[in-house]
């Protein structure tokens, strides 16, 4: 796995960052945001070693080299045919490449990729880049459901790999639109937190003084292959991506369905694809906004699916401590899922300190609790109705 996240890069260090309950969330820095009325994200402050102009693409780059040494690191390499799928955000032209385009003594960059990705940079030709340092040569695949576009990139390669169509694949999500046109258009919806004085307290999932999500931005990677084969190869097995479920809600733009029924499809469709039933389900990594509408219909869709047994399931919300990163999101969420639990432990939602009436389920609140988990549910619920959910399997369900 790789990881590039507002607290941490790396995955050793992310999982610490997130048991310590620290957070990543911080004052915007790299552009002048105080005429808008969010001005605190989960900025990457870390200066990445790429080229590359648009940070997403920087990102992912950066996320899956990393998850590629890892999986080479106790083994021989991954053998056969691989290919990248991968969750990634909007496209949006960078102006002062527009602006650099004619400035008097500019040069085109001579790198070939470098030179496909200056003026613009599509959702392919992120994927491609990879695809290229890499030497993959499965097609690459790009999911834009929204919030949900990480989990669906992880959901789809694992049936890739199951299917026998990719020998192995690279599976996650990267996004940024920590820039001046992303943040506006959240603000302009009123879904952003304005607590711009308190940057790691805003990110508040599940409270009652909840405002509005938080900006994030980053990547996350994970290198899937079938358990058979990563063991011939003597690789260090993390965990198993053992069922995956989505839905659309096909209610609103902006919201869930208020009854949670597009949630609670793509949770139960995962649980038959991993062949479990809802007594199997150890923790879950909520999506967890921080929104006024998301957290109680997101509750009440847990519910639906696990009854009574809701309130007994540790529920943890990554996005408290490093905000929403939008299409990385799930597959940041599924790296915290899978660390956190190969520990032993359940990270802490920060920031609940007065529960939502409406929000009354296990979030683990008070600090990272230790709980043995065989197996994990992620969820993720995007713009548009879309809805993701995968089942994970730990360490010690392997065992």
């Amino acid at each position: 796995m790789g990881v590039v996240a507002p607290s941490a890069l790396g995955v050793t260090a992310f999982v610490e960052a997130l048991l310590e309950g620290r957070s990543g969330v911080s004052k915007i820095s790299h552009f002048d945001a105080s005429h808008l009325p969010t001005q605190i994200a989960g900025e990457v402050k870390i200066k990445l070693p790429s080229p590359l102009p648009d940070r997403k693409v920087a990102f992912l780059l950066s996320a899956a080299e990393m998850a590629w040494r890892e999986a080479c690191a106790s083994g021989a390499p991954p053998a056969g045919n691989g290919g990248i799928v991968c969750g990634v955000g909007l496209e949006l032209f960078r102006m002062e490449d527009l602006v650099a385009r004619d400035a008097p003594g500019f040069e085109m960059p001579k790198d070939r990729i470098e030179r496909l990705s200056f003026m613009q940079t599509p959702s392919d030709l992120a994927l491609s880049i990879v695809s290229h340092r890499l030497g993959l040569r499965r097609p690459p695949v790009a999911h834009v459901s929204a919030c949900a576009a990480g989990t669906d990139a992880l959901g789809h390669a694992m049936r890739l790999v199951r299917s026998g169509r990719y020998d192995f694949a690279l599976a996650g999500g990267t996004d940024s639109m920590v820039n001046p046109l992303g943040v506006a258009g959240f603000c302009t919806l009123q879904a952003t937190s304005a607590r711009n004085d308190e940057p790691t307290k805003a990110s508040r999932p599940f409270d009652r003084t909840r405002d509005g999500f938080v900006m994030g931005e980053g990547a996350g990677v994970l290198v899937l292959e079938r358990l058979d084969r990563a063991r011939a190869r003597g690789a260090e097995v993390l965990g198993e991506v053992r069922g995956y479920g989505a839905s659309l809600d096909a209610h609103a733009i902006s919201e869930p369905h208020p009854e949670g029924r597009g949630a609670a499809a793509a949770m139960v469709r995962a649980l038959r694809d991993a062949g479990l039933s809802p007594e199997d389900i150890d923790a879950i990594n909520a999506h967890g906004t921080s929104t006024p509408k998301n957290d109680p219909v997101e509750t009440l869709a847990i519910k639906t699916v696990f009854g009574e047994r809701a309130k007994r399931i540790p529920v943890s919300a990554t996005k408290s401590m490093i905000g929403h990163l939008i299409s990385a999101a799930g597959a940041v969420e599924a790296i915290a899922a899978v660390g956190c639990a190969n520990r032993g432990y359940v990270h802490p939602t920060i920031n609940l300190t007065s529960p939502d009436p409406a929000c009354d389920l296990d979030y683990v609140a008070t600090g990272a609790r230790r709980h043995a988990q065989k197996y994990v549910l992620s969820a993720s619920y995007g713009f548009g109705g879309h809805n993701a959910a995968i089942i994970l399997g730990t360490k010690e369900a392997l065992s």
